[in-house]
C-alpha cells in the first residue's frame, strides 16, 4: 500500500493535492464534492479587507446619510434588522464547512491595512480555521518604494499577525521579488510556518477600439507549472518552511515533477474549474500509479528527490542550462534563417 500523506503547516494530510480558494468553497455541497473526490485540505475563497470596507460605507451611506438635504427626514432611519454582512457570511460559511468537512480548512486572507489584517486574521481563528494563508497581493508600481519597503511590508503583517493566532500561517507570495530564496528565509525568521509559490496577477487588457485599460481573467494553463516546480527545487532543502504550489498544475506529471523537486503540497484551481473534481480523483489513482511502477513507497519517500540539493546536476536549476539550451537550439526543418 502505497502511503500518500504528507505534512503542511504541521498538517498531516492523507495526500499532497488540495484545491486552492476558488468558488468551489463558496458552497457547503460543492465542498463536500470536492473532499469526495479526494482532496486532503481545502482552501476556501479569499476574505478580501476592501470588499468588507466598501460594504460598511455603502451602509453607512444607506442608514446613516439619507436624510442629507432633507432635515425632515433626520428621525426616519431604516431599522436594522437581520442584515448580515460581508464579513458576518464569510465567518459563518467557515462555521458549516468546519462543520461538513473531515479535513483541514485552510481560510485565504486578503487585507488592506494592518489592523485589517490582524483583526480579521483573530476572527478566522475564532471561526475554526486550521491555518491561514495570506494572500497579500501588492504590485509594487510605486517607483519610490524599494524593494525592501515591499519585502517589510510582508514581515509586518506578518509578525503583527502572529502575536495573536496562533494557527500555522503560510504567506502567499509573486514571483517578482529579487531574491526569493533571502526572502523565505525572513519569512520564516518572522514565524511563517510556510510559503505558497506563485500569486499570478491578473493581467489588464487594452481593449483597441475604446482605448480602455479592461480587466481581463483568464484561467491557468499548464507552461505555468515550470517556473513554480523550479522555485521549489531552489527553496527545498534551504528552509523549514512549508511549500505549496499553484498556479498552472493541470497534468499528473507536473504534479509529480513538483513533488520531486520539493513541494510538500500542489494546489489545484483551473483545472477543476474547467475539468470538473473528478480530476482530482483521476490524479491521485494516476499518481499511486506512478509511484507503484517507479518503486516508491511513499510521498515523502518521493519529496524533494530531485531538488536542487539533490539533484544529479544542480546547476541544471540556474542559468548555465539556459545558456546550453541555446546553443543546442534548431528550428523547424525547412525554416529560412
Amino acid at each position: 500500500m502505497i502511503d500518500l500523506t504528507t505534512t503542511y503547516l504541521g498538517l498531516k494530510l492523507k495526500n499532497p493535492l488540495v484545491p486552492s480558494a476558488s468558488p468551489l468553497s463558496k458552497d457547503v455541497d460543492s465542498a463536500r464534492r470536492v473532499e469526495d473526490a479526494g482532496a486532503a485540505a481545502l482552501v476556501i475563497y479569499s476574505l478580501f479587507e476592501e470588499k468588507i470596507e466598501s460594504e460598511a460605507q455603502q451602509m453607512a451611506r444607506f442608514f446613516d446619510q439619507q436624510a442629507i438635504g432633507h432635515s425632515e427626514a433626520d428621525s426616519f432611519h431604516p431599522i436594522l434588522v437581520d442584515i448580515q454582512t460581508h464579513q458576518e457570511k464569510y465567518l459563518a460559511h467557515v462555521q458549516k464547512l468546519k462543520s461538513a468537512l473531515a479535513i483541514p480548512v485552510i481560510a485565504s486572507l486578503n487585507g488592506t491595512s494592518l489592523s485589517g489584517w490582524v483583526d480579521y486574521g483573530k476572527q478566522l481563528e475564532q471561526a475554526g480555521v486550521d491555518a491561514i494563508e495570506l494572500n497579500i497581493y501588492h504590485l509594487a508600481a510605486n517607483a519610490d518604494e524599494s524593494s525592501e519597503v515591499v519585502e517589510n511590508r510582508y514581515i509586518n503583517i506578518l509578525r503583527e499577525l502572529k502575536i495573536c493566532v496562533s494557527v500555522p500561517i503560510a504567506i502567499k507570495i509573486s514571483s517578482q521579488f529579487s531574491s526569493p530564496i533571502h526572502f523565505a528565509k525572513r519569512l520564516e525568521a518572522a514565524g511563517a510556518n510556510g510559503i505558497t509559490i506563485f500569486n499570478r496577477f491578473y493581467q489588464p487588457d487594452i481593449d483597441l477600439e475604446t482605448l480602455q485599460v479592461i480587466p481581463k481573467l483568464e484561467l491557468s494553463t499548464p507552461s505555468e507549472a515550470l517556473l513554480r516546480i523550479r522555485w521549489a527545487a531552489l527553496l527545498y532543502g534551504r528552509t523549514n518552511l512549508s511549500i505549496a504550489v499553484t498556479g498552472g498544475f493541470h497534468e499528473t506529471p507536473d504534479m509529480l515533477k513538483a513533488l520531486l523537486a520539493g513541494a510538500d503540497v500542489v494546489q489545484l484551481c483551473s483545472v477543476l474549474l474547467k475539468d470538473g473534481v473528478g480530476r482530482l480523483t483521476e490524479m491521485l489513482t494516476e499518481l499511486e500509479r506512478w509511484l507503484i511502477e517507479h518503486e516508491y513507497e511513499s510521498i515523502e519517500q518521493l519529496k524533494g528527490s530531485v531538488s536542487q540539493k539533490n539533484a544529479i546536476d544542480p546547476s541544471a536549476y540556474e542559468r548555465a542550462n539556459y545558456v546550453q539550451i541555446l546553443d543546442n537550439y534548431s528550428g523547424s526543418t525547412g525554416v529560412l534563417r
